[in-house]
C-alpha cells in the first residue's frame, strides 16, 4: 500500500510502498478515502525535519538534555547509535481521515464492514491507504456528511476542545488570534455557539474567510488592525473587551500573547490551542487577573493509552466530552449544517502527489488552509482486494527439511519479529556486519518500522504478519524482540516450528508462561533457545571474572558481589509503566543483573529475598556454596551518575566494574586496571557472535537452558518476596 512518510534526519519525503497493517483486537482496519493535511502541526514537523542537526537541537532542547544524560550513563557511542537510528528513520505523517471499514477486530463489533468512519491519531489516522484504528479514535460518519468533509473531524475536535476550555456562553465575545485551519474551525464553532467573534491573522485572505464564516471583523495584527478590533469589541461589550481570547497561532513571536492581554476584558479567559510562545507580560496579565488555560489536543483521553489503545472509556457522568465524543459531536454539527467546512477545502490531490503538495505548501506556492489527499472512490473501497501484508524483494530458497542442530554450511539465515530502537541500534548493526549472517525477513507491528529495518539492514522480506517469519522453514534462527508480554507466546510458537530462537529479556512474565515454554521444549525436543542476557559477555565482565578467578567449588571461599543499578525515572507515557504489558520494571530488567552475578559467582541462586518501595528494589541472592549477591535497583539517583556498577570480593581479591568502561582488581599489593578504549560495551557483539557460532555448528547455546530458566525463576521470585516479605527458595 501507499504511505506518506518523511526521514527526520534528511528531511526527505516520499510516498512509500509498505505492507498493510494487521487488524488487531480492539479496533478496525480502515481503507482511507480522504486524509487531511494539517497545515499547522504537520508543516511545523516537516520544516523541523528539514533543519540541520544544529537547527533540530535548537528546536528540541528537551531532547538535547536527554542525550546529555544518556551520554553520562550509556556512553557517547551507544547514545550516538540510538540517536542516529531514531533520526535516520522514516516517520509517518497525518492524523485526520475518513475511510471505510474493511475488517473488524475482536472487541470492536460496534463497527461493521463497509461502514464509513472518521478516524484520529498521529499513530493511527495516517496518510496511508489502510490504517488500523482503535475504537476510541474512530466514529461513524452520519448520513449526509461527505467523506471529504468528515476528514476534518480530528482538527474539528481540536478546535472544539479549545472552545470547551474557554467555557463560552451565549452572547459573549471572543477573539481568535491565528486564522489557519484550527482558527477557522474555532471561528465557526464559536459562531454556532452564539458568540460574537473577531479575529487576527497575518494573511488577509484568511481574515476574509473568517468574516464569511460569521466573524464580526478580522484584521492583520498591525497597530491599525488591532485598534480596529479593539474598537469593535469595546462597542459590542460596552467598553469591557473580549470575554475570551483563543490563541491558535504558532511561531516564535510573543505578539499574540501580548495582543491577547490588550483585547481581553478584566478576568477574561486566554486559551492556548496552538504552539504559541507564552512569555506572559506580567503587569498586563496581573492587572486584569487573566485566566490562562491550555487546550490539550482532541480532548480528555488524549495521551492516555488505556483510553486510546485499550478502549477503556471515561463514564460520561464524570467526563462528558472525551476525544471520541468530541469527534462525534463535530460530525453531528456537520450533518446538521451548523458548521460548514466545504469553504475550507483548498485542494484535493491523489496520495501519489503528496510530496509535491507538501513542497508547494512549504514554499508558499499553495495558499489556503484545507488540503486533502484522496485514495479512490467510496464505492470501490469495500470490494477492493485486501492489501498485501508482506512485501518480498529477494526470493527465498526452497525450504529444506533438516535437523535444526545440524551444522549450517552457508550463511545463517535470520528472521526478526520486532525491529524497534533496541533491535535497530544494539542487535541488527552487529548482525549486519557479520559475514556469516543473512538477514532474511522481518515482521513488525507498524508498516514503517519494517521498511526502516529493510532500508538499513537489507532484509529481503518485510511484513506485518508474524507468521511470515515463523512459517519460513528456510530460516536458521528467529529473533523475538517485541514487547515483554508477547515474548513467551512467540517463543513457544517459534520452538514448535523447529526454529532456533533468540529472545530479548524477559523470557517470561509469570511462572505459568515459563512452564508453557518448558512444556514446549519437552514436547518437541527443541531446546535451541537463547535469552539476550548480554552483560555476562561484556569484555570487562569477562576480564573481571578472569582476574577474580573461578569461584564456584574453588578454594577461594564464597563470593560477595554487589550490583548497583541507577535506573532513573521513567518518562510519562513509557509502556514500561503498564505492568500488564511489561511486568514490573524489575521483572522486565532484573534478569540482566541476576544472570551477570550468576556468571561471576559461577552458579545459579538457590534463594531470593527482596525488599523495596515502589519501583526501587533491593534483592539478596544466596548461592549453594555460601556466596551472596546483592542488587540495588534504584530510580531516584542523578542521571549523571553511572548507571551500573559491580563490586566483587572473594579469595583476597576485590574487583570493581564501573559502567562497563573500566574494571579495577585489587589483590595484595597489586592493582590491575583495564579500560574500554572503544567506549562502553555491554556485550551485545560478543553475545551475538557466540549465538551465531552455536547455530552454525549445531553446538550448545551460549547459556544453558537450565540457567535461563533459573534466572527467570529468580527474577519472578523477587515479586513474590516483595509481596510476602519472605525469602523464596528456588
Amino acid at each position: 500500500m501507499k504511505q506518506v512518510a518523511q526521514n527526520y534526519r534528511s528531511g526527505a519525503m516520499d510516498v512509500l510502498d509498505v505492507p498493510a497493517p494487521a487488524c488487531k483486537p480492539g479496533g478496525v482496519l480502515v481503507r482511507s478515502l480522504f486524509s487531511l493535511i494539517s497545515t499547522g502541526t504537520e508543516m511545523m514537523k516537516v520544516s523541523e525535519a528539514r533543519m540541520s542537526l544544529l537547527g533540530k537541537a535548537r528546536a528540541r532542547p528537551d531532547q538535547v538534555r536527554k542525550l546529555l544524560d544518556s551520554v553520562s550513563q550509556q556512553g557517547a557511542v551507544a547514545t550516538y547509535q540510538k540517536a542516529m537510528n531514531k533520526l535516520d528513520s522514516y516517520t509517518p505523517l497525518g492524523y485526520s481521515l475518513c475511510g471505510v471499514v474493511v475488517e473488524v477486530g475482536a472487541g470492536a463489533e460496534q463497527f461493521s464492514v463497509g461502514q464509513v468512519v472518521a478516524a484520529a491519531g498521529n499513530d493511527c489516522a495516517l496518510h496511508a491507504e489502510v490504517n488500523w484504528v482503535p475504537l476510541n479514535l474512530c466514529v461513524p460518519v452520519p448520513a449526509g456528511v461527505a467523506p471529504e468533509h468528515a476528514a476534518f473531524a480530528t482538527v474539528g475536535a481540536i478546535a472544539m476542545q479549545g472552545v470547551r476550555r474557554a467555557e463560552v456562553a451565549l452572547g459573549e465575545t471572543a477573539c481568535v488570534i491565528g486564522l489557519g485551519l484550527i482558527g477557522q474551525l474555532v471561528v465557526r464553532l464559536l459562531v454556532a455557539s452564539g458568540v460574537q467573534v473577531v479575529g487576527l491573522d497575518t494573511v488577509e485572505a484568511r481574515c476574509r474567510a473568517a468574516e464569511k464564516a460569521g466573524a464580526l471583523a478580522c484584521a492583520v495584527p498591525d497597530d491599525a488592525g488591532v485598534a480596529k478590533l479593539e474598537s469593535v469589541l469595546l462597542e459590542r461589550t460596552g467598553g469591557l473587551g473580549a470575554d475570551h481570547v483563543l490563541l491558535a497561532a504558532g511561531g516564535d513571536s510573543n505578539g499574540p500573547v501580548e495582543t491577547a492581554a490588550r483585547l481581553a476584558r478584566d478576568r477574561a479567559r486566554i486559551v492556548d490551542i496552538g504552539k504559541t510562545r507564552l512569555d506572559l507580560p506580567w503587569n498586563a496579565y496581573y492587572d486584569k487577573e487573566l485566566d490562562v488555560r491550555f487546550s490539550r489536543s482532541y480532548g480528555p483521553g488524549r495521551y492516555d493509552d488505556r483510553y486510546e489503545l485499550e478502549g477503556i472509556d471515561y463514564p460520561a457522568g464524570y467526563v462528558r466530552w472525551t476525544e471520541r465524543r468530541n469527534l462525534a459531536c463535530f460530525l453531528d454539527l456537520l450533518a446538521e449544517g451548523s458548521v460548514d467546512v466545504a469553504s475550507l477545502v483548498s485542494g484535493v490531490n491523489p496520495v501519489e502527489e503528496a510530496v509535491a503538495v507538501y513542497d508547494k505548501l512549504a514554499s508558499g506556492e499553495l495558499s489556503g488552509v484545507g488540503f486533502l489527499l484522496s485514495y479512490g472512490s467510496p464505492e470501490d473501497a469495500p470490494d477492493a482486494p485486501p492489501p498485501a501484508r508482506t512485501i518480498t524483494t529477494k526470493a527465498a530458497p526452497a525450504a529444506a527439511s533438516r535437523n535444526r542442530r545440524q551444522a549450517t554450511t552457508g550463511a545463517v539465515r535470520v528472521g526478526f519479529v520486532g525491529a524497534g530502537n533496541y533491535a535497530a541500534s544494539m542487535l541488527l548493526p552487529h548482525l549486519r556486519e557479520d559475514a556469516r549472517v543473512e538477514l532474511v525477513s522481518v515482521a513488525t507491528t507498524t508498516s514503517l518500522s519494517g521498511l526502516n529495518a529493510q532500508r538499513k539492514f537489507g532484509f529481503g522480506t518485510i511484513s506485518t504478519d508474524v507468521d511470515a517469519v515463523l512459517d519460513d522453514e528456510s530460516l536458521d534462527a528467529v529473533f523475538v524482540v517485541t514487547r515483554h508480554d508477547s515474548h513467551a507466546g512467540l517463543v513457544c510458537r517459534a520452538l514448535e516450528r523447529g526454529h532456533t530462537v533468540f529472545v530479548e529479556k524477559p523470557l517470561a512474565l509469570s511462572e505459568e508462561q515459563l512452564g508453557d515454554i518448558l512444556a514446549v521444549v519437552e514436547a518437541t525436543g527443541n531446546d535451541r533457545l537463547m535469552v539476550g542476557f548480554n552483560r555476562r559477555f561484556a569484555p570487562l565482565v569477562t576480564e573481571l571474572g578472569a582476574r577474580m578467578g573461578a569461584r564456584a567449588g574453588s578454594d577461594g571461599g564464597p563470593v560477595s558481589a554487589r550490583y548497583l543499578v541507577n535506573a532513573g525515572r521513567l518518562t510519562a507515557g513509557s509502556w514500561y509503566l503498564n505492568e500488564e504489558l511489561a511486568g514490573s520494571r524489575f521483572t522486565g530488567e532484573g534478569g540482566h543483573f541476576i544472570d551477570t552475578l550468576g556468571a561471576l559467582v559461577g552458579a545459579d541462586p538457590v534463594e531470593v529475598h527482596a525488599a523495596g518501595s515502589g519501583p526501587d528494589v533491593h534483592v539478596t541472592l544466596r548461592y549453594g556454596d555460601g556466596s551472596v549477591g546483592a542488587i540495588s535497583y534504584v530510580t531516584g539517583g542523578s542521571m549523571r551518575f553511572p548507571k551500573e556498577t559491580i563490586d566483587v570480593t572473594a579469595g583476597g581479591r576485590t574487583g570493581l566494574l564501573e559502567n562497563f568502561r573500566r574494571v579495577t582488581v585489587w589483590s595484595g599489593k597489586d592493582k590491575a586496571v583495564k579500560r574500554a578504549l572503544a567506549g562502553q560495551d555491554k556485550g551485545q557483539r560478543a553475545q551475538l557472535a557466540r549465538f551465531v557460532d552455536a547455530v552454525r555448528s549445531g553446538g550448545p547455546m551460549p547459556i544453558p537452558l537450565a540457567s535461563l530458566a533459573a534466572t527467570t525463576r529468580a527474577t519472578l521470585a523477587v515479586g513474590t518476596s516483595l509481596s510476602t516479605k519472605l525469602p523464596v527458595a528456588l
